[in-house]
């Protein structure tokens, strides 16, 4: 039972040791607020979790269609959640479209919740129903709960003389407030945040909290002839700390944060544009001026990137984002930092494509754009999260190697990451290692590509200081004076210097690991990204049916960990899931001239 929830004397209560659920509704019927708040709950009472948004690209959907169906997920329980799961335990469905949308994930046996006062003709028609599913044999291999939710709303809060109309927005927490009861879940987390949430509205904080209470109190109080059933989900076995939950961009903002204070540069410059899942890094870094963050919303992704270039130039640590489309409008400007050797960090949140694609859709489209998407010889550092948790590390590498080596650092996160949420274990700062940064300030013997004997890196030389004139820009410069060259040999040994700075960073990160099983056999299963928790599991379910295969898991991508072709040896097969048509793939077998194997 959880801590602070009311016994449950009456009522049968079946223990299980996770479950899948999806809140599913219109694009406006608070989906991600309930799914969000759901988590909250879940996270105090100490269940480990992953949680999957999931949202139309269109601005406004015509209401009611499958194409305008928005959900939210969770997975939680006393188990090792590492995915947001397969198939579903429960479906709420707050209309007819939601059910046609995403009832083919529940597994058979699984529990329907459908709000049957919208399954009007008129909602059924624009769902493509031909007649009601609640009324035929379209749900026979399910558990069924219809609840006219509509009208349960009005009634809780009919003593506030609403609106029909004002009333039915707070359908979606009458439908939290019964899960949360389903799942022997407190509320009171909710309530407070209602009450803060619409602090100087008295009137929708009363409705909100007056319909989850509803809810909440309908399944043991209710007599219907299917009944409500109550579970309770143990505790999950965590590491001892401090935890919260952290989505992808969460973490990205505060690992950013983070690797400035540990690098010593005293101001980031935040440059980005608009664009789907991209967007909330900006929303998040803008409220974070305390800490030293300019943030910039530019006109376009060109002047973002460029704005970005300058405060590196400047002194500060400039980094821009974007997504596939937008980072291909900053391709020039991402070449103009390989020229001029400046720190950038580049934050990729990766969506379906090509062109505008599917823009809430999460994809790993874009490994070939970061790697190779610029003209000419252009080499960058890649680096790609696995987790929700792992952006806050993997961004203070971006900003650890980007600052080391004076190169522009891709962060190859996505649309998933970006949005998933997960418990963190929050770090014990003092325990984070410091790199910091050496400008240069001595004159004697300047020039401006002269390099650092270990990282090659030219020196960081910000403008204004006494005796350090110098110039840099986008033509060919001179391997020593930076002054413009059309020579060659000078060509050739600045395209080596570029690339060979690039591979040497191979031998400042972590030799490649196993995540799970032997270190050689007969296969290993390699992945880089998101794909990290379903890969694990799949890895995890096949040893455990006795097969003999690893699991091998990559955040370097350019360069490659310097071990990963002696391990990727040692493996009879390798084989490469990955959302994409196989680039990771293509790069394992032209590097290490294996015969690795795709899913296509």
């Amino acid at each position: 039972m959880s801590q602070d929830a009311p016994p449950r004397d009456d009522v049968d209560v079946e223990e299980i040791a996770s479950v899948r659920i999806r809140f599913a509704g219109d694009s406006g019927d608070g989906m991600q607020l309930a799914g969000t708040q759901f988590t909250m709950e879940n996270a105090l009472a100490g269940s480990d979790l992953a949680t999957f948004p999931d949202y139309p690209a269109e601005i406004r959907a015509p209401a009611g269609t499958t194409y305008g169906v928005s959900s939210f997920q969770i997975h939680f329980g006393a188990v090792d959640v590492k995915t947001a799961g397969d198939e579903l335990d429960v479906l709420v469905a707050l209309n007819p479209a939601a059910l046609k949308v995403n009832l083919r994930d529940l597994r058979i046996g699984g529990t329907v919740v459908a709000d049957s006062g919208s399954f009007t003709a008129r909602n059924l028609s624009k769902a493509e129903y031909e007649g009601s599913p609640l009324e035929d044999d379209t749900l026979a291999p399910y558990q069924v709960i219809q609840l006219d939710i509509g009208q349960l709303t009005r009634n809780a809060v009919e003593h506030l003389g609403l609106s029909s109309r004002d009333a039915l927005r707070s359908r979606n927490m009458w439908a939290l407030g019964l899960l949360l009861w389903m799942f022997d879940r407190d509320k009171q987390a909710t309530v407070d945040w209602l009450r803060a949430k619409f602090k100087g509205v008295e009137s929708a904080a009363d409705a909100a909290v007056a319909t989850l209470s509803a809810g909440h109190a309908f399944g043991e109080t209710v007599e219907m002839p299917t009944k409500i059933p109550g579970y309770t989900v143990s505790r999950a076995e965590l590491k001892p700390g401090l935890y919260r939950t952290v989505s992808g961009s969460d973490a990205l903002a505060w690992g950013l944060v983070s690797g400035l204070k540990s690098s010593g540069i005293s101001r980031m410059v935040f440059a980005s544009y608009p664009i789907t899942p991209a967007s909330p890094l900006l929303h998040l870094l803008a409220r974070m001026k305390e800490l030293g963050v300019v943030t910039f919303q530019a006109e376009d992704e060109i002047a973002a990137a460029c704005a970005a270039i300058g405060a590196s130039y400047a002194g500060s640590l400039g980094v821009t984002s974007s997504s596939g489309p937008g980072i291909a409008l900053k391709t020039e400007a991402i070449g103009l930092a390989v020229a001029t050797e400046l720190p950038l960090v580049i934050v990729n949140s990766q969506r379906g494509g090509p062109s505008t694609g599917l823009p809430t859709k999460t994809e790993q489209g874009d490994l070939f754009q970061a790697v190779y998407g610029r003209n000419s010889d252009a080499p960058v550092a890649v680096i790609a999260p696995a987790t929700p948790a792992d952006c806050f590390h993997v961004a203070r590498e971006a900003v650890r190697l980007a600052t080391r080596y004076m190169t522009p650092v891709f962060i190859l996160t996505d649309a998933y990451l970006a949005s998933a949420a997960e418990p963190w274990l929050i770090p014990d700062l003092t325990t984070l290692d410091d790199y910091p940064v050496e400008m240069r300030r001595d004159p004697d013997g300047f020039q401006p590509y002269t390099r650092d004997g270990s990282t090659l890196a030219r020196p960081w030389a910000v403008p204004g200081t006494p005796g350090l004139e110098h110039r840099i820009g986008g033509i060919e410069r001179d391997s020593a004076t930076g002054n413009i060259s059309y020579d060659p040999d000078n060509h050739h040994e600045m395209t080596r210097l570029r690339a060979q700075k690039i591979a040497g960073i191979a031998a400042d990160i972590p030799e490649q690991g196993v995540e799970l099983g032997p270190e050689e056999g007969p296969l290993a299963v390699v992945g880089w990204g998101s794909t990290y928790g379903s890969l694990f599991k799949a890895v995890e379910r096949s040893r455990a049916k006795g097969m003999d295969v690893s699991h091998i898991h990559l955040r370097h991508l350019s360069p490659f960990p310097r071990n990963l072709g002696d391990l990727l040896g040692r493996f009879e097969r390798v084989l490469v899931p990955e959302l994409n048509a196989g680039q990771l793939l293509a790069m394992l077998r032209s590097t290490y001239l294996i015969p690795a194997e795709g899913l296509n």
